[in-house]
């Protein structure tokens, strides 16, 4: 009989757990929280002290009794679930749920899923931390008080179904100010000047960028390029400076939540929800060939790049045997300081350097596999050293001008020879080989000019989102995902080509948050009471000091728009389609499977049919038009409208134009067009 109780959140760890303990180990998942605030109402006391009244979740009642069935045979519990703040508060939830006798009860925590690292927590076994379980449930509270509060007045202001957030509706009036910016942006007029010179010496001819004077100049107009081209009519080019230097760019540090979001969306094109669901596989655990259940990364909710020493010199053997001493980066490298780094976890990397992502590969769908190795690369990177680049850059004088030519080569790949980020601009397209001296000659093959625009700011990204709200500290690695996809799923925000485009549900929902709750949306504000959470976690201020502070303004705020608010109607759009039951054209709602279309005379009429998106191509097989369809599974695909009479069925989205060489219909595939027919092989650029 097990002496000993292991309680986690996810079952998937069990197996995982189990492997590293013997037979006097039970363990047994809690299915994440047991206790929670009721659906039903707010479920804080404001009349006496806040007090939150906390009950048994829905459909834990089995988990609980199994749990407390095997708690009353073990001679102690240990609580290992999650190691963060809101883990420390699911141990102390289980904790009162169970009602585990003090003395009993051991709180353990690891961040990766180990033999050494499970059995090594065992030895530090703690009180539960009533700090970080204080910090996450002034969380719950602000954010269950916002929301209790705020979203009512949202249904009875425009309609029900909507939600506001301490969260989320900060990252909405970001995304919102960002069109703002957008919309009210002026482009301005420029001109670049390049000139294709040719070099003794040099195989292919070098771009010179038009530089200006003594000052670098800015060219507005064509008038003013038009100029500057007489006046270089006849001009010799010749060499004025050469200056060679070296320069290095730093191995990245390892991933945290934040940077394994921005990555994995930047270049594995996943939204923060994929990439947080596959990164919580790897930590918990997949199925090998010949090793059976693996962890294979750290803990993924971190603010951290730190690594253990461990893990540090594990790397570094790594690194030497592979790629020779030269590549080891020094002991300082792989290192920084920064605000806001929750607890004292290790930065996500994974559990066994030499389980490289080759060996793992056939054991791994092709999203984990994909994942794990952006994670690995990145991680071994990390402790690589920097790459060195030999830069040239040549003076040009022509006329009264001067042009530029930079170029450079890499003379040591450093942590590139493995890994390459998304945001590596380096300069490729000037290659010098030969010798170019000042004085030197230079030929004129051509001048381009070319007029261009400056451009407003780009939308948000899932990326680029997640970089604002932890630039701005507004939010915590747990948040970002669910912040996304919350303000996604609601329909104030649309995701087309990675950008985010607010909705007209959106403006309005922003508006009315901007105009009656000012502080709840206030970068700022939200930034600071994350600063407060923090306080609280270290034990420097009183949660409820927090809480009695925040609400009474909150809910002066509401009642306050509840008189002044005017009620907005958001009119339905309206389609072409025709409701065979009434005749009245159906209109486009929402459900929680997408959208869809209703008959206007709802109660009357109910008739519903789904919402076929066109998207403006003909069917090669009967000239209707090609509409989006989805399998069961909810795969995309591209069909006819006029299914099932007609057949046609295809995954890549067609293009409108025929092929030219056999005359059936193309695909789009990335920047190109290609014939469906494989025979034919016909391919163009969009």
């Amino acid at each position: 009989m097990a002496k000993y109780l292991v309680i986690v959140e996810s079952p998937a760890k069990v197996k995982t757990i189990k492997k590293f303990l013997g037979s006097d180990y039970e363990v047994m998942a809690s299915n994440g929280h047991v206790r929670d605030l009721p659906k039903s109402r707010m479920g804080i006391d404001v009349e006496h002290d806040y007090e939150p009244k906390y009950i048994t979740i829905r459909g834990k009642g089995d988990i609980l009794a199994a749990l407390r069935k095997a708690e009353k045979k073990a001679k102690t519990v240990y609580l290992a679930t999650d190691p963060d703040r809101e883990g420390e508060a699911i141990s102390w939830h289980l904790a009162a749920a169970l009602k585990l006798d003090e003395k009993k009860q051991r709180r353990i925590t690891f961040n990766e899923i180990t033999k050494n690292a499970v059995k090594e927590s065992l030895k530090h076994a703690r009180a539960i931390d009533m700090d970080l379980v204080d910090a996450q449930q002034t969380r719950r509270i602000l954010d269950r008080m916002v929301g209790y509060r705020i979203s009512p007045l949202l249904w009875q202001k425009v309609k029900r179904g909507l939600s506001a957030g301490r969260v989320q509706s900060v990252a909405l009036r970001m995304i919102g100010d960002r069109e703002d910016e957008i919309n009210a942006f002026i482009p301005e007029e420029y001109w670049t000047l390049d000139a294709e010179l040719t070099a003794k010496g040099e195989r292919k001819p070098l771009t010179a960028k038009f530089y200006g004077k003594s000052k670098k100049m800015t060219v507005t107009s064509q008038k003013q390029a038009d100029e500057i081209l007489r006046r270089l009519q006849d001009a010799e080019y010749v060499v004025e400076d050469v200056k060679k230097s070296s320069r290095t760019k730093k191995a990245p540090l390892p991933f945290t939540t934040s940077t394994l979001q921005q990555e994995a969306a930047n270049v594995l094109n996943f939204s923060t929800q994929k990439t947080m669901r596959l990164a919580q596989q790897l930590y918990e655990g997949v199925e090998l060939q010949d090793a059976g259940t693996v962890a294979l990364i750290t803990y993924l909710r971190t603010d951290s790049t730190r690594i253990s020493e461990e893990a540090d010199q594990m790397v570094r053997g790594y690194i030497e045997n592979e790629f020779g001493k030269e590549f080891v980066a020094g002991k300082s490298a792989g290192t920084a300081g920064g605000r806001n780094v929750q607890d004292a976890h290790e930065a996500i990397r994974p559990t066994d350097v030499g389980r490289t992502p080759f060996a793992v590969k056939n054991s791994l769908s092709r999203d984990l596999f994909r994942l794990y190795q952006l994670i690995w690369k990145r991680f071994v990177a990390s402790r690589m050293k920097a790459a060195v680049y030999e830069t040239t850059t040549v003076q040009v004088k022509a006329a009264d001008y001067r042009f530029t030519i930079s170029a450079s080569r890499v003379t040591f790949e450093g942590f590139r020879y493995i890994y390459t980020d998304s945001e590596d601009t380096q300069e490729k397209d000037n290659v010098i080989t030969g010798s170019i001296e000042p004085g030197m000659k230079l030929t004129l093959k051509s001048i381009d000019p070319q007029q261009h625009f400056t451009k407003p700011p780009a939308h948000y990204t899932e990326a680029s989102l997640v970089r604002a709200l932890e630039e701005q500290g507004i939010g915590r690695p747990s948040t970002y995902a669910p912040t996304i996809t919350t303000i996604l799923a609601r329909r104030y925000v649309t995701k087309e080509n990675k950008n985010l485009y607010m909705t007209e549900l959106g403006e309005v929902v922003n508006s009315i948050m901007k105009e009656a709750f000012p502080s709840i949306v206030d970068v700022t504000f939200t930034a600071n009471m994350e600063s407060l959470l923090d306080s609280i976690g270290d034990g420097k201020v009183y949660w409820k000091t927090v809480v009695e502070n925040f609400y009474p303004d909150l809910d002066e705020a509401v009642k306050e728009a509840e008189k002044t608010l005017e009620k907005i109607t958001i009119e339905d759009e309206v389609t072409d389609v025709v409701c065979e039951e009434c005749g009245r054209h159906m209109v486009i709602k929402y459900g929680p499977h997408g959208r869809f279309l209703a008959c206007p005379g709802f109660p009357e009429c109910r008739n519903t049919k789904p919402y076929l998106e066109k998207i403006g191509v003909p069917c090669p097989k009967c000239g209707r038009d090609l509409v989006i369809r989805k399998t069961k599974k909810g795969r995309r695909y591209y069909g006819c409208e006029n299914n099932p009479e007609c057949d046609f069925m295809s995954w890549q989205r067609p293009a409108k134009q025929a092929c030219p060489k056999c005359g059936g219909y193309m695909v789009e595939r990335g920047s190109k067009i290609v014939c469906a027919d494989k025979v034919c092989g016909y391919i163009c650029n969009k």
